[in-house]
C-alpha cells in the first residue's frame, strides 16, 4: 500500500439532495466538508424531486468545491486525486458530480476514483472514531438503504442482511407524512415520539422466513396506515405522538435485534452504525443499551457525518486509492450500483 507520504483527496457527493465537496487528508483527517442542503426546495413537495435536485446540483457544485478548497487551504495542484460518488442514487444527480469530477481529473491530470455511496457511509465511522479498524459489523440505515454488513477489511464487505422492500428511512418518511408531519419526516417523527407512549399501539415486527437477518418495513408501514384509516372511519381519536412512538419502537426493535443477533452469530465484538437514520435518538439509545448488555463495542459517526456528505466519500476514496483502485473517464453514473462483496 502507498502510505509513505500524505495523500490529499478532493471528494464530491451528489447522489440525492445534498451537494457536497470535501478535502480529506490520509483518509481520516477532514480539512473541509462543505454541504449544501436542498431541503427547503423539496419541502413543499413532501419529498425529493429528482429534476429539481439535478438542477440545484448544477447551480451549486462549483461554488461548493471552491469553498471546500478555500476552507482546507489547499489548491488544486496540491490534490493527489479526485473521488466522487457514482452510485447508487438519483441518476441525474449522480451525473452532475461524476461529470464535474471527470472534467477536473482530465484537466488536472489527476487520478480519478469512483466511490460506492454505501461504502462512504460505512467509512464515516473511521472519521469519527480514529481507533476503529476492521473487522466489524455495520448497520447501514437511511432513506434508501437498510443493510447489515460485515466489514472484513478495507474495501472487503459481506452483506449479512438487507431489506426486502422499504428502507427504514423511507418507512419513517411515509409514516411521518400520514400523521401530518412535514419533510424530512424522520427527524420530526423522532422528536414527536418523545412525547408519546411507545406501547400505545402494538404494531407488528416483521421477520423474513429463511433469512433471519433480513428486514421488511412495508408491513409495518401498512399497519400504521390501516390503524389511522380505521380510527378515522370509526371516528375514534388517536394521539399522533403515540402512533409515532409505537411505530418507532417496532422499527428500532427489529434493527437492534438483528444487529445484536448477527454480532452473536459471527462472534463480533465491534459494531457500527451508518446512514441518516443512525442519528435517530431512539435507535442510538437502544443500540447502546443492547451493545452494553451483549459486550459489544459500539461505534457511530457524529450526526453531520450520518447525512450524505463528501468527507465520507473522501475517506472511502482514500482506502481505494492506496489499494490501487483507479477509474477511467468512461466511468458512468450507476443509479442501482451494487456493493461489491466477498
Amino acid at each position: 500500500m502507498e502510505e509513505s507520504k500524505d495523500i490529499t483527496l478532493l471528494a464530491i457527493e451528489s447522489s440525492c439532495d445534498e451537494t457536497s465537496a470535501a478535502v480529506v487528508k490520509n483518509g481520516r483527517e477532514v480539512l473541509s466538508n462543505i454541504i449544501y442542503s436542498q431541503i427547503e426546495q423539496h419541502k413543499v413537495y413532501g419529498g425529493v424531486v429528482p429534476e429539481i435536485a439535478s438542477r440545484k446540483h448544477i447551480e451549486k457544485i462549483n461554488q461548493v468545491i471552491g469553498e471546500a478548497l478555500t476552507e482546507a487551504k489547499r489548491t488544486l495542484n496540491e490534490i493527489n486525486a479526485i473521488c466522487v460518488t457514482y452510485g447508487p442514487g438519483l441518476v441525474g444527480a449522480l451525473l452532475v458530480g461524476v461529470g464535474v469530477a471527470k472534467g477536473m481529473s482530465f484537466a488536472l491530470k489527476k487520478p480519478f476514483i469512483g466511490v460506492h455511496h454505501i461504502e462512504g457511509h460505512i467509512c464515516a465511522n473511521y472519521i469519527s472514531n480514529q481507533e476503529l479498524e476492521p473487522p466489524f459489523l455495520c448497520l447501514v440505515v437511511s432513506g434508501g438503504h437498510t443493510y447489515l454488513i460485515m466489514v472484513n477489511d478495507y474495501g472487503e464487505y459481506k452483506i449479512l442482511g438487507k431489506t426486502r422492500d422499504d428502507a427504514v428511512g423511507e418507512a419513517y418518511d411515509k409514516v411521518a407524512r400520514s400523521i401530518g408531519l412535514g419533510y424530512p419526516g424522520g427527524p420530526l417523527l423522532d422528536k414527536l415520539a418523545k412525547e408519546g407512549n411507545e406501547n400505545a399501539v402494538p404494531f407488528p415486527k416483521a421477520n423474513v422466513n429463511g433469512a433471519p437477518l433480513d428486514f421488511s418495513f412495508s408491513g409495518l408501514k401498512t399497519a400504521v396506515l390501516n390503524y389511522l384509516n380505521e380510527c378515522k372511519m370509526k371516528g375514534n381519536p388517536y394521539d399522533p405522538a403515540d402512533v409515532a412512538a409505537s411505530f418507532q419502537k417496532a422499527a428500532v426493535d427489529v434493527l437492534v435485534e438483528h444487529t445484536m443477533s448477527a454480532a452473536a452469530q459471527y462472534n463480533i465484538k465491534r459494531a457500527a452504525m451508518a446512514g441518516g437514520v443512525a442519528s435517530n435518538s431512539k435507535l442510538r439509545e437502544c443500540m447502546e443499551t443492547a451493545a452494553k448488555e451483549q459486550g459489544v463495542e459500539l461505534f457511530r459517526p457524529e450526526p453531520v457525518l450520518c447525512t450524505d456528505n463528501a468527507a465520507m466519500i473522501g475517506c472511502a476514496g482514500y482506502y481505494n486509492y492506496i489499494r490501487g483502485v483507479r477509474h477511467g473517464l468512461d466511468l458512468n453514473a450507476v443509479p442501482g450500483l451494487k456493493l461489491v462483496t466477498v
